[in-house]
């Protein structure tokens, strides 16, 4: 088990450099004159997805004008003779703007892989407890035990802690779909032709707004009290608070999308900086300081991976635990004082 692990590795670590390489070689040949690396060229969304085969150029879909264009390359969009490209966008030839652009994007793919697994994953073990297996009698294979032992982790130390006792369990499929695809999401990246959908700011936005939604959708009675009335507190007061309260009803998923944006785009980038460094200096002494500086940039890049993975699991934890705590303040019945201050009063 120890020498398999050893070559798993081993093996990981020649994909983690050569391909990078083979990548930064196509580059080139490219564009001579460029960067010897593109840090932002390499975390920004494209119309294209990197295989370890090469690249699968993605539709184009365009509203201009009131009408529809579909396409299925961005060259196929060009040579249509409709599309022209300008600095690495599709313009319409005739000038008009493009009023929609509902294009398939590399994160968007990527983003749709992290939920279609979720949905088998979760569709294939629920086949299983109906057969009995896991309910009736033990769990089979290393598998559903580990989807037991998330499942119930997301059940009893996410939604149960944070979530009032009789309503907890209807939102325990949304945090556990958010914790996994989130989860996947992250360590898609790990791969090196792989993408970070939630390195951009699109998709956590839309993540964070989905929690939003339901934060508000299950908000109680006396959730929205404390949000305009205060009851219990003077009418002065009043004026002041209720804006604030306002407001942070839109900074808990600012701060939701943000903080999974900026850790999972700051881990791809320090990853592609340091790997980077044999192009740099490549480029700059020659491929003799290349090859010198790779003993130290590969190693640490393999550190950085697992750390990525780490901070990748930690990051679909801390979404979910955050999202159970916003439905949790949403959904609780407060206490209200008034009686005891107008007694006192």
């Amino acid at each position: 088990m120890l020498r398999a692990c050893r070559r798993l590795f081993v093996t990981f670590l020649l994909i983690l450099f050569f391909n990078p390489l083979a990548h930064a070689s196509e580059k080139s040949a490219q564009d001579s004159k460029g960067a010897p690396i593109d840090v932002m060229g390499k975390v920004v969304d494209h119309n294209k997805v990197s295989t370890p085969f090469g690249y699968v150029h993605l539709p184009r879909i365009l509203l201009v004008d009131g009408g529809l264009y579909a396409y299925s390359s961005t060259k196929a969009a060009v040579n249509s003779g409709d599309f022209v490209k300008k600095d690495g966008a599709l313009v319409a030839a005739s000038g008009a703007p493009v009023t929609l652009d509902l294009s398939i994007t590399s994160h968007l793919v990527y983003v749709w892989l992290g939920l279609i697994l979720t949905l088998l994953i979760t569709v294939s073990m629920a086949q299983r407890y109906k057969k009995g297996v896991g309910r009736k009698t033990e769990p089979e294979g290393w598998f559903q035990n580990l989807f037991e032992i998330t499942f119930v982790f997301v059940r009893d130390d996410i939604a149960k802690q944070n979530i009032p006792d009789d309503k907890y369990e209807k939102f325990v499929p949304y945090l556990f779909a958010v914790f996994v695809s989130i989860a996947f999401m992250n360590l898609f990246g790990l791969l090196p032709w792989g993408a970070t959908a939630t390195a951009d700011i699109t998709v956590t936005a839309i993540l964070a707004f989905i929690t939003f939604v339901i934060t508000q959708w299950n908000g109680s009675k006396d959730h929205w009290e404390h949000v305009f009335w205060f009851p219990g507190v003077p009418p002065l007061m009043r004026i002041i608070l209720t804006p604030i309260e306002i407001i942070g009803l839109f900074t808990k998923p600012f701060a939701l999308a943000v903080r999974l944006f900026a850790n999972m785009l700051s881990g791809k980038i320090m990853i592609i900086c340091i790997l980077g460094l044999i192009f740099i200096f490549a480029d700059i002494f020659g491929s003799i300081a290349g090859i010198g500086v790779s003993f130290f940039s590969v190693p640490l890049t393999a550190v950085l991976y697992i750390l990525k993975a780490f901070v990748g699991l930690l990051q679909a934890y801390i979404f979910a635990l955050l999202s159970a705590v916003f439905i949790g303040m949403a959904a609780e019945e407060h206490e209200h004082h008034e009686e005891g201050i107008e007694a006192h009063a």
